[in-house]
């Protein structure tokens, strides 16, 4: 293990759900728990079988680590491991605090030329990295992104950088939609009260042809609906954002066009990845970044994300840090 004095933490939908309605699904909040799993950090201090990392390294953190060596870990898939840990899921504490300790496998050392900050968006940007992965995003493919919050816009961003040729996105909200072209999205569409089928033939409409690729990233169940109606036939629909456990969806519609539904839990391999990406300048995360708080302020910082303001909103946890 090693001891970390803790950087930049962001702010997630989920630490959000667990402050304000104590529970998602199955995992329910019965003690007191240490929100946060967006993070980096410096090595402080490290266990006597260390030997990756030593004092004053900045390291991005993986907040699941596996409890045991079972099926899961033995096929590389170790996110479904059903005793894993993760941060901030109860009963598991997260890590937004001044000093946290984590396995060290999990902690990867940060190059000179990426940021704490950078660092910290390595957690949601591996959304985007599992999601793409899993729905086969490739040199040329046309993908429709359903959601423009802040996992809308890294599947965007990763999407564009595996070789989509054109993404469209579609979101209520026009300032998001905004930042979705920022970071790369093609086309943009302000959904207002369309029927799914009609969101579907806009996104058709747009792209000039159906996209074999979706990646559903809000749990509404009338966007998964659309989701299903816009995919070509042939292709795949990746299901990101989680809502109610039962959704109404058109199932048929997408078994008799041999439409693959596919679901994702977290991500798994992917810190090396993202760092290469960073490191090498290949995606700029920055722009997902709209505000920063010290740790004094983290009650604004939850209501600023409450309120649903800006894209993500980053904590800074280390009080002698004086960069931004």
């Amino acid at each position: 293990e090693v001891l970390l004095r803790m950087h930049s933490v962001g702010i997630c939908g989920s630490d959000v759900h667990y402050w304000q309605h104590g529970r998602i699904g199955d995992f329910v909040v019965k003690d007191p728990m240490v929100l946060g799993h967006e993070a980096s950090g410096t090595v402080v201090k490290v266990g006597s079988g260390v030997t990756h990392l030593k004092p004053g390294d900045r390291v991005a953190i993986e907040p699941g680590v596996p409890r045991e060596m079972d099926e899961f870990c033995k096929t590389g898939r170790y996110n479904l491991s059903p005793t894993i840990f993760f941060c901030a899921t109860p009963p598991d504490d997260g890590n937004l605090c001044r000093y946290y300790k984590h396995n060290a496998s999990y902690c990867y050392k940060l190059p000179d030329n990426v940021t704490f900050e950078e660092g910290a968006l390595i957690e949601p940007l591996s959304v985007g990295i599992h999601a793409c992965k899993r729905a086969g995003v490739t040199l040329g493919s046309k993908v429709f992104v359903s959601g423009s919050g802040p996992i809308g816009l890294v599947n965007v961003i990763v999407a564009k950088m595996m070789g989509a040729a054109e993404v469209v996105v579609t979101d209520l909200s026009a300032s998001r939609l905004q930042k979705a072209k920022e970071v790369g999205a093609d086309f943009t569409i302000q959904v207002k009260k369309e029927t799914p089928q009609e969101v579907a033939a806009k996104v058709e409409s747009v792209l000039g042809c159906m996209p074999e690729i979706t990646v559903e990233c809000t749990g509404v169940q009338a966007c998964i609906q659309a989701g299903i109606y816009a995919t070509r036939s042939g292709g795949t629909l990746v299901l990101v954002g989680l809502g109610p456990e039962m959704v109404t969806v058109p199932i048929v519609n997408a078994a008799v066009r041999e439409v693959d539904v596919r679901g994702i839990f977290r991500y798994c391999n992917t810190w090396p990845v993202a760092i290469a990406l960073l490191a090498s300048k290949r995606i700029n995360v920055k722009p997902l970044v709209t505000h920063r708080f010290p740790l004094e302020k983290a009650l604004e910082a939850f209501e600023t994300t409450k309120r649903g303001e800006g894209v993500k909103v980053m904590l800074k946890c280390d009080p002698t840090d004086q960069n931004p």
